[in-house]
């Protein structure tokens, strides 16, 4: 194959309404900023990678404009004339180089590997060792904050055959009202649903102490990152007939080995964005397979490109035994790409195109790009 270099790197903050506030015990979420990158290769191949969080710097030191900031400064200038081809090797050079910006450098190797994968004519996935799986299981998470707006968003989930996985934000409000509002979802979707929720690091160990037993009296089957430290979840571990899984605290391979050394986690929530890059995430779901502990699919939120980049990962997974999170698209209102992906039957479709497999609609994208510095005034 003839060496294809990288000529030029471009970055753009993109500013998208959401269907509904979005509530997290950390922050509330009234929009989302994708942080989209392009990189364009000598060979006439460009690939568009992502990096999006959650609720801007209120969930992580990382936030879409300190990412754009990072690439446009520092990690362009390292990869700009290397080969575009040996996605890996160039990678770790840019990892010796800047530290740490799990977020960024995610956004980089997504687009490498899309523009890859666009070269061989092949799925990203096939980079990534083969699919498995054609179609993803797809949790809806539940956050107005409203019981009743819950429970008639859920039904319509299930109406139109979208979601039968629920999973509820919870910690922001008092623990006795946060299992009310689950046990009362829970008993309106019955047995044509599944219950999970999402503490956030809200709770005490104390506190979740007592909180978990009630919340498996109420029908749910799934906490998620219920307090802040390793520690404490791994003291909370085994005690209580529900699964706990691990979030926040699994920031890479390193942190995915020493969970899984001390029994820290039944769960791990493997997050491409917050391992480092799909290679990274790859890498903490064999760990999590070694150790015993099972595996859900992720997400920061993102939009459609990361949303895809993930699934290509999650569809080669030996095992995805609590299926996956990757409904961030649909709390967009805007559609930003060609076409629709497919979200029927309760599941995502992995498309089969070369690289990601998906067309952005550049006119769309346009029009939401943020325009120049944000001023912030009293």
């Amino acid at each position: 194959m003839t060496q294809a270099t990288i000529e030029r790197i471009e970055t753009r903050l993109v500013d998208l309404p959401t269907i509904r506030p979005h509530k997290l015990s950390v922050a509330t979420m009234h929009g989302q900023t994708l942080m989209l990158v392009k990189i364009y290769c000598s060979d006439g191949i460009v690939g568009f990678g992502e990096g999006t969080t959650i609720a801007g710097m209120a969930y992580g030191p990382e936030s879409p404009e300190a990412m754009k900031l990072a690439i446009d400064a520092y990690f362009a200038l390292a990869m700009l004339g290397r080969d575009a081809t040996q996605v890996q090797a160039l990678m770790a050079h840019v990892g010796k180089l800047v530290k740490v910006n799990h977020f960024a450098k995610c956004a980089l190797e997504t687009a490498l590997l899309d523009a890859h994968g666009k070269r061989l004519g092949v799925p990203l996935g096939e980079l990534l060792g083969g699919r498995r799986r054609e179609r993803l299981p797809v949790a809806w998470t539940l956050a107005s904050g409203d019981t009743a707006k819950d429970i008639a968003e859920a039904e319509t989930m299930l109406e139109v055959r979208r979601h039968k996985i629920f999973k509820l934000k919870i910690g922001a409000k008092e623990l006795k009202t946060d299992i009310r509002h689950v046990a009362e979802i829970k008993k309106a979707v019955g047995e044509r649903a599944a219950v999970r929720v999402d503490v956030n690091m809200a709770w005490s160990e104390t506190q979740a102490a007592w909180a978990i037993p009630a919340l498996a009296e109420a029908g749910c089957e799934l906490v998620e990152q219920p307090v802040a430290s390793a520690a404490a979840l791994a003291r909370l571990m085994r005690r209580f007939p529900v699964a706990l899984m691990a979030d926040e605290i699994l920031q890479g391979p390193e942190s995915a080995f020493e969970i899984a050394k001390h029994a820290g986690a039944d769960v791990f929530a493997i997050k491409i964005e917050q391992s480092g890059g799909l290679f990274a995430a790859q890498r903490v779901a064999a760990i999590a397979d070694a150790a015993g502990i099972e595996l859900y699919g992720g997400t920061m939120l993102e939009g459609a490109v990361s949303t895809i980049a993930s699934a290509h990962l999650f569809a080669s997974f030996a095992n995805l035994q609590w299926g996956t999170e990757l409904f961030g698209p649909l709390l967009i209102t805007e559609e930003i790409l060609t076409t629709p992906l497919d979200y029927s039957d309760f599941e995502l479709t992995v498309p089969n195109g070369p690289g990601l497999g998906i067309e952005l609609d550049e006119e769309k994208i346009r029009r939401f790009t943020r325009d120049g510095l944000i001023k912030v005034t009293k």
